[in-house]
């Protein structure tokens, strides 16, 4: 499993606690990996939840019609990486 970055860390610590997460530990989400249809579990709904969380922790807005979500959304490694974009445009 890969290292995960402090704002990697923090996007994890964010999706365990938005989406009550039981028995998963931030440190334990592999950057890398899957964000749905892996290990977590994930589905569509958690989806819209994680981009609420996102919305009102950073200010700005993951949308729906985004045609960059699939790629956003496949990994911890790529939404962080989306999230700081975001935060220093």
């Amino acid at each position: 499993m890969a290292e995960q970055t402090a704002a990697q860390h923090e996007l994890a610590a964010l999706i365990v606690d938005c989406l009550n997460l039981e028995g998963v530990e931030p440190s334990q989400i592999d950057p890398d990996a899957p964000l749905f249809g892996g290990e977590l579990g994930l589905d569509s709904i958690d989806a819209l939840e994680i981009a609420l969380a996102v919305s009102k922790r950073y200010g700005f807005t993951l949308r729906s019609d985004s045609p960059d979500n699939q790629r956003v959304f496949s990994s911890l490694r790529h939404l962080s990486d989306y999230v700081e974009q975001q935060r220093t445009a």
